[in-house]
């Protein structure tokens, strides 16, 4: 009898987190190693966060809670939506989990049967689509391409859209592009969603306060309140808050899903982090004023990478809205070979190489759906990313 479940074959792990090993493994190895495959930003959990955490510990509340959630985060969650969003959700329609990954995977495990189908926008995070097997789902990938700014159209939208769609899986601003949908924008997607009323909108609102140059964030149940009954607003404190290692995402949406995600967490982590859950309250409910001087660090940032990356022959790198990557294009440099005699025949081939010859780390786009690219993370130094994009244009240079 085989020992590995026959689902097992139809995933893979993760892209980003095997990137970001290797990097490890090599720097351990004494190679000089500059890795901008990470999804995480480099600065530290904010003091009164931090501090909010040791009041918790100090307070004795680290015993079980609620399978998903303390009433003070469900609380402060329902504040922050309807003060950023305008959203109206009671206490009941939160859901909490160890992370927005397991938000979205309950989601899935909870609604998906043989058969039924989700939408998915490429480029897209690299999990949606594993997940969506995991679950005994099937992606349908309804590509945004280079030229819409790697914004999904309405059009590719109604062309995806079939009777066993399930649901709709919408990220803005966008990891790995970077890419944010204006109202206008959103709204050309909801038209389309409402006339399929059998299709469910997951929107993974991750990135909402990492927005730049006067983008205005905002989300499918806001733009269109229509499908407020079948939307589920998925965030988390990981990325606004410099938070990802606390492991603290949450969703809103119709109590009847809210439910049928806690029985599936109550069956597989049951409560997230205790310490982590009053950290959050802290961080929804505390100042906000740390927000603002990240973005402009995080602009600075991209500003550097973008225009490095530009004056490489044979890349072309967008702009991006918000979130911190950016997805360049290496079209031009697909059959070039590198310095050290490695052809370049995809993505994939030029992060291993890149990686193998300067010790820069990046994702290659596949992983994504969406190629020739590849993934930077700019969450580092501006030093780490002067010097990663100056060795990335001596090898392209170097490419003949």
């Amino acid at each position: 009898m085989e020992l590995l479940s026959a689902t097992l074959a139809r995933v893979k792990p993760s892209p980003t987190i095997a990137v970001t090993t290797k990097a490890a493994e090599l720097k351990a190895a004494g190679r000089d190693i500059i890795g901008l495959g990470a999804g995480e930003p480099d600065f530290d959990t904010p003091q009164n966060i931090k501090d909010a955490a040791v009041a918790a510990i100090a307070a004795g509340k680290t015993k079980y809670t609620a399978v998903d959630g303390i009433a003070e985060l469900k609380q402060a969650i329902c504040a922050k939506l309807k003060r950023d969003n305008g959203l109206d959700y009671t206490p009941a329609q939160v859901s909490v989990g160890t992370g927005g990954k397991q938000i979205l995977y309950n989601a899935l495990m909870a609604t998906m049967n043989p058969g039924e189908e989700v939408v998915i926008p490429a480029p897209y995070w690299v999990s949606y689509p594993d997940m969506v097997l995991l679950a005994g789902g099937t992606p349908v990938i309804a590509t945004a391409t280079l030229e819409d700014d790697f914004k999904l159209t309405p059009a590719a939208l109604e062309a995806a859209i079939t009777p066993k769609t399930k649901w709709f899986i919408f990220n803005s601003p966008s990891n790995p592009t970077g890419a944010g949908y204006s109202r206008e924008e959103l709204k050309g997607l909801t038209d389309v969603l409402l006339r399929h009323p059998h299709v469910w909108v997951m929107s993974d609102d991750m990135y909402e306060h990492l927005a730049y140059d006067g983008f205005e964030f905002c989300t499918p149940a806001e733009v269109e309140p229509q499908l407020y009954d079948r939307t589920l607003t998925v965030n988390g404190v990981s990325k606004a808050y410099a938070m990802t290692g606390w492991r603290i995402g949450y969703a809103a949406g119709p109590e009847k899903l809210i439910g049928a995600m806690r029985k599936i967490q109550s069956q597989s982590t049951s409560n997230p982090c205790t310490i982590s859950q009053w950290a959050a309250v802290e961080a929804l409910n505390g100042t906000q004023d740390y927000i603002a001087p990240n973005n402009e660090m995080f602009v600075r940032r991209r500003n550097l990478v973008v225009e490095m990356l530009n004056e490489i022959d044979g890349v072309i790198c967008p702009t991006p809205e918000g979130a911190f990557y950016v997805y360049p294009s290496i079209a031009g440099l697909i059959g070039k070979t590198s310095a050290a005699g490695t052809k370049i025949t995809d993505d994939e081939t030029f992060a291993a190489a890149l990686l193998e010859e300067t010790g820069v780390a990046v994702v290659f786009g596949a992983a994504f759906g969406l190629s020739p690219n590849f993934r930077v993370s700019y969450a580092t130094t501006d030093k780490a990313l002067k010097e990663a994009c100056t060795r990335i244009q001596s090898f392209c240079a170097g490419l003949t």
